[in-house]
């Protein structure tokens, strides 16, 4: 499969209506369908993530038969491991025969109370760290990584640290991966403001959330709840990181540019060029190893990639098929 072969019909070829129904209820519902007939047994999976961090996980393990090896999935901002693309995702690879743990990060999908510091998105440290308990605990085979917007940033990071901590990982595939933080938060702000809205409220329903459980911790005010996205993360940077700066901030958790040409583990990107989120700049301008495949459909939107009037996706396909295939150099 190449990001060539998604041809959707004229009617499917606008970039906000790929956006909008990849995450329509009905693909998630297809989703929790798929994972039903899989008959897998799934289970919550407490991990560590280090300086008492802990994520939780749902491990699933195909019926019936030995696995092929461990795939990690990591979902975007404001996702969960019950999002629409991670049902999917996880449903075709079990049915490759592979075991599935779907990640949460801090404060996503109902996680809040396993933790008091808040969510950003330069915490990798405690990903490492529980993909590394992670493949310690289960020890099945080989573990393989892949993400979706923020995820997808997640995966690049983790498989550039994955040597320096002992992790061995065999592959990483990610689907519109987040690069440059700084460009992605401009094109939100200037490009279609439905995206911005959606992401503020999640962001802003999070953090009442984790208000609530930790009062003693988080007084701040309905005033800062009723920002907007730049000043809100200003806001969440100033006072619960140590960056100091939205700037710095950033910058931590860039992958743009030169930032990949490090990677030693085999990677597949896939993107759209339409991607209404994340700008294609950053991907032509991105310097990838040799063991690195970027791929850039003309269509898709932002983790869209619907295919036909049934909703059938090409990025879980893509993802499934890409994590199933031997990586480059190693069978």
């Amino acid at each position: 499969m190449r990001a060539s072969d998604f041809h959707p019909p004229r009617w499917l070829r606008n970039r906000h209506l790929q956006t909008v129904l990849g995450s329509a209820a009905v693909r998630g519902r297809r989703g929790a369908r798929l994972l039903a007939a899989a008959a897998a047994h799934t289970r919550e999976l407490l991990l560590d993530g280090g300086d008492g961090v802990r994520l939780l996980g749902l491990h699933s393990v195909p019926a019936g038969r030995g696995a092929r090896g461990v795939v990690l999935l990591l979902h975007g901002w404001e996702g969960s491991a019950d999002s629409t693309y991670m049902r999917l995702a996880a449903a075709r690879l079990l049915d490759d025969g592979f075991e599935v743990v779907r990640l949460n990060f801090r404060d996503h999908g109902q996680t809040h109370h396993l933790n008091e510091g808040l969510f950003h998105s330069n915490l990798i440290d405690e990903v490492v760290h529980a993909a590394v308990d992670l493949a310690a605990r289960l020890g099945t085979g080989p573990l393989a990584v892949g993400g979706y917007s923020l995820g997808g940033n997640f995966a690049l990071r983790l498989a550039l640290r994955a040597p320096a901590v002992g992790l061995a990982l065999s592959q990483v595939a990610v689907v519109c991966p987040l690069l440059d933080p700084a460009r992605t938060m401009l094109a939100m702000e200037q490009g279609f403001p439905a995206y911005l809205r959606h992401f503020e409220a999640r962001w802003r329903a999070s953090l009442r959330r984790k208000r609530e459980l930790y009062p003693e911790l988080y007084d701040f005010g309905d005033d800062v709840l009723a920002l907007r996205m730049r000043p809100l993360t200003q806001w969440m940077v100033e006072r619960n990181t140590d960056f100091g700066t939205l700037e710095r901030y950033f910058d931590g958790y860039s992958v743009a540019g030169d930032r990949l040409a490090a990677l030693q583990v085999p990677a597949s990107i896939l993107t759209a060029a339409d991607d209404p989120v994340i700008p294609v700049e950053d991907f032509l301008e991105a310097r990838l190893p040799a063991s690195a495949c970027l791929e850039i459909s003309r269509w898709g939107g932002h983790c869209g990639f619907v295919e036909d009037a049934a909703l059938n996706g090409f990025g879980e396909r893509w993802l499934a098929e890409r994590l199933s295939r031997p990586a480059p150099g190693r069978g």
